[in-house]
């Protein structure tokens, strides 16, 4: 892995109407040419998204959304698109062209702009073409605007250094999957088991990224396959913790003797990703399901499946075998979850490593809100496969 992962940059929406400067100012903050910009309502069909390095930031993904007031014949399809981008951004950009502006469409992006309680900052575009009155008006307006003319640069290069202080401001930086539960010097041991669903010639986010974090604590890391698990345990001299991809929890938890710590990669992501404990907290419904109750499996990525797939595999079987129930299971991927949700009696999400921790906590709002109970992957394949009861150090 060479560039910083998406999920560990910090997502900025660019929002606006149609024609109010969203896709030149987006090719003026990365430098390239990439959105379509055209006097033609509805260039922007769909999301475009970016990533680069905000100097004095850090890693961002830029995105430029479709316009808020688009009445083409996709209007709504693109709409509704653009309403979910602001459920997984961490900054948004607001561009308002005051000469021609849609009220409506600025009262409902505001409007959901403070639902998600996401920081922004108000761009009053093409400058250029303003009155003094124009730009009075649009400061007793709008709070704190900035006025920009995207066909100059100066404007530009001063629009990137207000947005890196309001990002070192109000940005969530990411925590570490192992903060907390280990401290230099001490040795973690990696079980990475390589199957059918296992990448060719890599391992998976999680996987890379707790090497990494080992590397930058000054840990002491050790890897090895479930098939040697064994051998190498009796040539360590110590081990301070475990971590194992959830899918062999079960034979991972009848090998590691009971003094040494035990988890899963997407338990810890699910405690750097959201709230660990109302993941722990759903699985408080499980001796409680009934026949033809609806489970989603809710994943944040697509892939293909094969016949080792976790969720819609492994999980549901094991699910199924302990309730001694008939169950009914759904799938979703993406960054939506299905409109109808309240029929479910238990959602079950994957580790979130293609999210970040602001998007990943308000699906866990979304779903929660509505009394419906929510669990990860590692934690329920803990509840299931009997390695439970060694979790309590990793609820915090």
């Amino acid at each position: 892995m060479v560039n910083t992962p998406n999920s560990l940059r910090t997502h900025i929406g660019i929002f606006g109407d149609t024609n109010s400067g969203k896709s030149l100012l987006f090719n003026n903050i990365i430098g390239q040419d990439m959105s379509i910009v055209s006097d033609k309502i509805g260039t922007t069909t769909d999301s475009v998204k970016k990533a680069m390095e905000l100097i004095s930031y850090g890693p961002v993904l830029l995105i430029d959304t479709a316009g808020l007031s688009d009445e083409t014949s996709l209007g709504n399809l693109r709409m509704e698109k653009t309403n979910e981008i602001l459920k997984e951004v961490d900054f948004a950009l607001i561009t308002i062209d005051v000469l021609n502006k849609n009220e409506e469409s600025y009262e409902k992006l505001f409007s959901l702009i403070n639902k998600y309680n996401i920081p922004y900052i108000t761009i009053i575009t093409k400058k250029d073409l303003l009155s003094e009155k124009d730009i009075e008006k649009a400061k007793e307006t709008y709070e704190d605007p900035i006025f920009i003319s995207s066909l100059n640069k100066d404007d530009i290069e001063n629009l990137k250094v207000i947005l890196s202080q309001k990002l070192e401001s109000t940005a969530e930086k990411e925590k570490s999957m192992l903060d907390g539960l280990v401290k230099p010097m001490d040795d973690v041991l990696l079980v990475i088991p390589i199957d059918s669903e296992s990448p060719k010639g890599r391992i998976i986010l999680p996987q890379v990224q707790c090497i990494r974090e080992c590397l930058d604590m000054g840990v002491i890391c050790h890897i090895c396959k479930d098939t040697e698990l064994k051998e190498t345990l009796l040539k360590l001299k110590k081990v301070d913790l475990v971590i194992t991809d959830s899918q062999v929890f079960k034979k991972v938890n009848e090998i590691v003797p009971e003094n040494i710590k035990l988890t899963s990669f997407s338990m810890l992501m699910a405690r750097q990703k959201g709230d660990i404990k109302t993941m722990f907290n759903g699985l408080k419904v499980i001796d409680n399901l009934k026949d033809n109750d609806n489970i989603l499996i809710a994943e944040t990525c697509t892939h293909t499946t094969s016949h080792e797939d976790i969720g819609k595999v492994k999980i549901p079987n094991l699910l199924t075998k302990h309730t001694g129930k008939k169950l009914n299971f759904s799938y979703s991927s993406g960054f939506t979850f299905p409109k109808d949700i309240e029929k479910y009696s238990l959602v079950i999400h994957c580790g979130g490593c293609m999210i970040t921790r602001r998007a990943m906590l308000k699906r866990l709002n979304e779903v929660t809100e509505k009394n419906i109970p929510i669990t990860n992957y590692g934690v329920i394949l803990s509840y299931l496969t009997g390695a439970y009861s060694r979790q309590e150090f990793i609820k915090e």
